[in-house]
């Protein structure tokens, strides 16, 4: 038996290239039989029914090819080339990575900025939260556990030996006195 597997390094302009294997009868039996095992597997419980196995290799190359060729293509699909600078040698190549103008999305360049933005902004928070309940620091280690870094009440409860009625109340507490505070703050 002769089948066609689509060949992903020849994929190009949309276009598919194929490449022939030579299988003799009978030894795919078994490799049917697995393809059909995973893809159940994968299925989600209501689309188990609809699986099917294959009757003949192609069917199942088939259903590869195209997935593959599907994925390469959307891949693929709006990526232009970068006017990006040639490098030392003077080439451009394939990999090189876009300018930072060209790119729809720019915090991929500007992860390490957004991570460090994201902690100087929790810890400003944090300061605010125990400058506004001063003296009431549980209260504060609290609001922040709890409704800040979201630890569940009854988790934060049994790490410090305490009710979780009684979390629950300076939590309230402590959310009321913020609000106030937040309302008469100077801008």
């Amino acid at each position: 038996m002769k089948i066609k597997v689509l060949y992903e390094d020849n994929i190009k302009n949309s276009h598919k290239n194929y490449t022939s294997i030579e299988i003799p009868d009978g030894d795919y039996s078994v490799m049917l039989d697995i393809d059909y095992e995973q893809r159940l597997a994968e299925a989600k419980p209501d689309k188990k029914d609809e699986v099917k196995r294959f009757e003949t290799v192609q069917e199942m190359f088939d259903l590869m090819n195209s997935k593959e060729y599907n994925h390469r293509r959307r891949f693929y699909n709006h990526w232009g080339l970068s006017k990006a600078m040639p490098n030392e040698e003077g080439e451009v190549s394939d990999t090189t990575e876009p300018l930072m103008k060209e790119v729809a999305d720019d915090r991929v360049f500007r992860k390490d900025e957004i991570i460090r933005d994201h902690q100087n902004e929790y810890q400003d928070v944090c300061q605010w939260i125990r400058k506004v309940l001063g003296k009431k620091e549980d209260w504060a280690d609290m609001f922040i556990a709890v409704r800040i870094d979201g630890i569940p009440i009854r988790e934060y409860a049994n790490s410090i030996g305490a009710d979780e009625n009684n979390i629950t109340q300076k939590l309230k507490r402590a959310t009321q006195k913020l609000k106030e505070e937040y309302k008469n703050r100077q801008i």
